[in-house]
Protein backbone atom coordinates (compact mmCIF):
# COMPACT_ATOMS: atom_id res chain seq x y z
CA UNK A 1 0.00 0.00 0.00
CA UNK A 2 1.40 3.63 -0.40
CA UNK A 3 1.00 5.78 2.53
CA UNK A 4 0.87 9.32 2.11
CA UNK A 5 1.94 9.85 5.62
CA UNK A 6 2.91 6.54 7.75
CA UNK A 7 2.87 8.68 10.91
CA UNK A 8 -0.90 9.35 11.26
CA UNK A 9 -2.07 6.64 9.79
CA UNK A 10 -3.58 3.18 11.68
CA UNK A 11 -3.70 -0.22 10.03
CA UNK A 12 -4.56 -2.88 12.05
CA UNK A 13 -2.43 -6.06 12.23
CA UNK A 14 -5.37 -8.27 10.89
CA UNK A 15 -5.93 -5.59 7.52
CA UNK A 16 -5.33 -6.84 3.92
CA UNK A 17 -4.50 -3.95 2.30
CA UNK A 18 -3.25 -4.33 -1.92
CA UNK A 19 0.41 -2.64 -2.83
CA UNK A 20 -1.18 0.05 -4.39
CA UNK A 21 -4.06 0.94 -2.60
CA UNK A 22 -3.62 4.66 -1.25
CA UNK A 23 -4.17 5.53 2.28
CA UNK A 24 -4.35 8.94 3.19
CA UNK A 25 -2.79 10.98 6.74
CA UNK A 26 -5.85 10.78 9.14
CA UNK A 27 -6.98 7.17 8.46
CA UNK A 28 -8.33 3.94 10.91
CA UNK A 29 -8.06 0.77 9.62
CA UNK A 30 -8.79 -2.02 12.25
CA UNK A 31 -9.85 -5.49 12.67
CA UNK A 32 -10.19 -7.77 9.39
CA UNK A 33 -10.31 -5.30 6.75
CA UNK A 34 -9.49 -5.96 3.00
CA UNK A 35 -9.16 -2.92 1.16
CA UNK A 36 -8.66 -3.63 -3.02
CA UNK A 37 -6.05 -2.92 -5.51
CA UNK A 38 -6.20 0.64 -6.70
CA UNK A 39 -8.79 1.59 -3.65
CA UNK A 40 -8.26 5.12 -1.91
CA UNK A 41 -8.87 5.47 1.51
CA UNK A 42 -9.09 9.12 2.21
CA UNK A 43 -8.13 11.72 5.25
CA UNK A 44 -10.97 11.29 8.16
CA UNK A 45 -11.83 7.69 7.46
CA UNK A 46 -12.35 4.95 9.80
CA UNK A 47 -13.00 1.35 8.28
CA UNK A 48 -13.92 -1.53 10.62
CA UNK A 49 -13.80 -5.41 9.77
CA UNK A 50 -14.76 -3.72 6.53
CA UNK A 51 -14.63 -5.05 2.37
CA UNK A 52 -13.78 -1.87 -0.10
CA UNK A 53 -13.37 -3.77 -3.63
CA UNK A 54 -11.00 -2.62 -6.60
CA UNK A 55 -10.51 1.09 -7.62
CA UNK A 56 -13.36 2.14 -4.85
CA UNK A 57 -12.44 5.74 -3.34
CA UNK A 58 -13.86 6.24 0.29
CA UNK A 59 -13.79 10.04 1.74
CA UNK A 60 -14.46 11.20 5.10
CA UNK A 61 -16.13 8.57 5.96
CA UNK A 62 -16.97 5.79 8.78
CA UNK A 63 -17.66 2.05 7.49
CA UNK A 64 -18.39 -0.60 10.68
CA UNK A 65 -18.86 -4.22 9.13
CA UNK A 66 -19.49 -3.18 5.46
CA UNK A 67 -18.74 -4.56 2.05
CA UNK A 68 -18.50 -1.85 -0.86
CA UNK A 69 -17.45 -3.52 -4.04
CA UNK A 70 -15.83 -2.19 -6.96
CA UNK A 71 -15.42 1.10 -8.68
CA UNK A 72 -17.65 3.00 -6.07
CA UNK A 73 -17.20 6.33 -4.26
CA UNK A 74 -18.45 6.58 -0.97
CA UNK A 75 -18.71 10.07 0.79
CA UNK A 76 -17.96 12.51 2.18
CA UNK A 77 -19.27 11.89 5.24
CA UNK A 78 -21.28 8.67 4.27
CA UNK A 79 -21.88 5.77 7.65
CA UNK A 80 -21.99 2.44 6.21
CA UNK A 81 -23.32 0.06 9.38
CA UNK A 82 -23.50 -3.75 10.14
CA UNK A 83 -24.84 -5.35 7.24
CA UNK A 84 -24.28 -2.91 4.52
CA UNK A 85 -23.24 -4.55 1.06
CA UNK A 86 -22.80 -2.41 -1.88
CA UNK A 87 -22.49 -3.43 -5.03
CA UNK A 88 -20.11 -2.17 -8.25
CA UNK A 89 -20.23 1.30 -9.52
CA UNK A 90 -22.35 2.61 -6.56
CA UNK A 91 -22.32 6.11 -5.51
CA UNK A 92 -22.98 6.50 -1.71
CA UNK A 93 -22.81 10.41 -1.37
CA UNK A 94 -22.73 12.65 1.96
CA UNK A 95 -24.80 12.13 5.06
CA UNK A 96 -25.90 8.97 3.91
CA UNK A 97 -26.14 5.90 6.66
CA UNK A 98 -26.95 2.38 5.67
CA UNK A 99 -27.93 -0.26 7.77
CA UNK A 100 -28.33 -4.29 7.34
CA UNK A 101 -28.77 -3.32 3.12
CA UNK A 102 -28.29 -4.43 -0.15
CA UNK A 103 -27.77 -1.77 -2.84
CA UNK A 104 -27.47 -2.97 -6.56
CA UNK A 105 -25.14 -2.42 -9.09
CA UNK A 106 -25.05 1.41 -10.73
CA UNK A 107 -27.50 2.05 -8.17
CA UNK A 108 -26.90 6.18 -6.49
CA UNK A 109 -27.97 7.42 -3.16
CA UNK A 110 -26.26 10.69 -3.13
CA UNK A 111 -26.85 12.76 -0.51
CA UNK A 112 -29.27 12.88 3.13
CA UNK A 113 -31.04 9.19 3.05
CA UNK A 114 -30.81 6.35 5.64
CA UNK A 115 -31.12 3.59 3.80
CA UNK A 116 -31.75 0.59 6.71
CA UNK A 117 -33.16 -3.12 6.56
CA UNK A 118 -33.75 -3.22 2.47
CA UNK A 119 -32.96 -4.69 -0.39
CA UNK A 120 -32.71 -1.92 -3.37
CA UNK A 121 -31.47 -3.34 -6.77
CA UNK A 122 -29.41 -2.27 -9.64
CA UNK A 123 -29.81 1.41 -11.86
CA UNK A 124 -32.00 2.99 -9.21
CA UNK A 125 -31.60 6.64 -8.34
CA UNK A 126 -32.42 7.28 -4.68
CA UNK A 127 -33.47 11.29 -3.96
CA UNK A 128 -32.11 13.59 -1.63
CA UNK A 129 -33.64 13.13 1.97
CA UNK A 130 -35.42 9.66 1.35
CA UNK A 131 -35.86 7.89 4.42
CA UNK A 132 -36.70 4.19 4.95
CA UNK A 133 -39.09 3.90 7.70
CA UNK A 134 -37.64 0.30 8.96
CA UNK A 135 -39.34 0.78 12.44
CA UNK A 136 -42.44 0.55 14.21
CA UNK A 137 -42.06 1.04 17.37
CA UNK A 138 -41.69 -2.80 17.92
CA UNK A 139 -39.92 -4.84 15.23
CA UNK A 140 -37.66 -3.90 12.39
CA UNK A 141 -39.30 -4.42 9.09
CA UNK A 142 -37.92 -4.82 5.13
CA UNK A 143 -37.96 -3.30 2.35
CA UNK A 144 -37.53 -4.37 -1.53
CA UNK A 145 -37.03 -2.37 -4.41
CA UNK A 146 -36.46 -3.34 -8.07
CA UNK A 147 -34.23 -2.34 -10.37
CA UNK A 148 -34.08 1.14 -12.59
CA UNK A 149 -36.49 2.84 -9.74
CA UNK A 150 -36.47 6.30 -9.18
CA UNK A 151 -37.33 7.51 -5.71
CA UNK A 152 -37.58 11.10 -5.56
CA UNK A 153 -36.41 13.78 -2.51
CA UNK A 154 -37.61 13.81 0.52
CA UNK A 155 -39.92 10.40 0.31
CA UNK A 156 -40.69 8.19 3.35
CA UNK A 157 -41.11 4.53 2.61
CA UNK A 158 -42.89 2.86 5.40
CA UNK A 159 -41.38 -0.83 5.42
CA UNK A 160 -42.50 -3.69 5.08
CA UNK A 161 -43.68 -2.41 1.29
CA UNK A 162 -42.13 -3.64 -1.98
CA UNK A 163 -41.74 -1.57 -4.98
CA UNK A 164 -41.06 -3.63 -8.51
CA UNK A 165 -38.65 -2.51 -11.46
CA UNK A 166 -39.15 0.98 -13.25
CA UNK A 167 -41.45 2.36 -10.93
CA UNK A 168 -41.66 6.13 -10.17
CA UNK A 169 -42.22 7.59 -6.88
CA UNK A 170 -42.55 11.42 -6.38
CA UNK A 171 -40.72 13.77 -4.35
CA UNK A 172 -42.83 14.61 -0.89
CA UNK A 173 -44.45 11.01 -1.12
CA UNK A 174 -44.88 8.64 1.50
CA UNK A 175 -45.75 5.15 0.28
CA UNK A 176 -47.25 2.78 2.62
CA UNK A 177 -48.44 0.24 -0.37
CA UNK A 178 -46.69 -2.14 -2.72
CA UNK A 179 -46.26 -1.05 -6.21
CA UNK A 180 -46.43 -3.24 -9.46
CA UNK A 181 -43.96 -3.02 -12.20
CA UNK A 182 -43.92 0.41 -13.87
CA UNK A 183 -45.84 2.10 -11.18
CA UNK A 184 -46.08 5.42 -10.72
CA UNK A 185 -46.87 6.92 -7.25
CA UNK A 186 -47.52 10.51 -6.09
CA UNK A 187 -48.68 11.07 -2.18
CA UNK A 188 -49.07 14.52 -1.21
CA UNK A 189 -51.22 17.29 0.52
CA UNK A 190 -53.39 19.59 -1.69
CA UNK A 191 -51.48 22.94 -1.56
CA UNK A 192 -53.05 25.74 -0.32
CA UNK A 193 -52.52 29.60 -0.74
CA UNK A 194 -54.38 32.04 1.59
CA UNK A 195 -53.21 35.24 -0.44
CA UNK A 196 -51.83 37.99 1.86
CA UNK A 197 -52.90 36.22 5.21
CA UNK A 198 -48.98 36.07 5.78
CA UNK A 199 -48.57 39.77 5.98
CA UNK A 200 -47.55 41.51 9.53
CA UNK A 201 -47.16 37.92 11.30
CA UNK A 202 -43.85 37.21 10.62
CA UNK A 203 -41.74 40.04 9.57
Amino acid sequence: MKLTDRQNVYVSPGARVADDAVIYPGVTIEGECVIGSGAVIRSGSIVEDSVIGARTEVTSSVLTGAKVGEDCTVGPFAYLRKGADIANGCRIGDFVEVKNARIGERTKVAHLTYVGDCEIGKECNIGCGAVFVNYDGKHKNRTVVGDRCFIGSNCNIIAPVSIKDGCYVAAGTTVTDDLDEGDFAIGRVKQVVKHGRARGRFC
